[in-house]
């Protein structure tokens, strides 16, 4: 199992209150999660006009999966917001190391 998770902070200039933000954010939050089936929040600065920080997860069978799908997720949001930065990782879990809450293999 492959996890992905990634930061993407946001500009959005035409912005003048936070109801326009959150109409802004609204739109990319639901066209991202329609398209990619990804979990996606704002996670900071949830009372600044005109900045945004959306976390995102994916998880898939195989690390090159997730890591190109991150990379087409990062695209899409560009296309819909200014993305000032995007941070990212990518961790693989590996069958061996699976346990169950008392620590039993399963």
């Amino acid at each position: 199992m492959t996890v992905g998770i990634a930061r993407l902070t946001l500009f959005i200039p035409d912005s003048h209150s936070l109801k326009e933000k959150r109409m802004v954010i609204r739109r990319v939050k639901d066209r991202t999660r329609n398209k990619f089936n990804v979990a996606i929040a704002e996670v900071e600065d949830n009372d600044v006009w005109q900045r945004a920080v959306l976390g995102l997860a994916l998880v898939g069978n195989e690390r090159r999966f997730v890591d190109s799908a991150l990379d087409e997720v990062v695209r899409f949001v560009r296309g819909e917001a200014e993305v000032v930065n995007a941070e990212r990782e990518v961790q693989t879990f590996s069958e061996a190391l699976a346990t169950n809450d008392l620590g039993v293999k399963f």
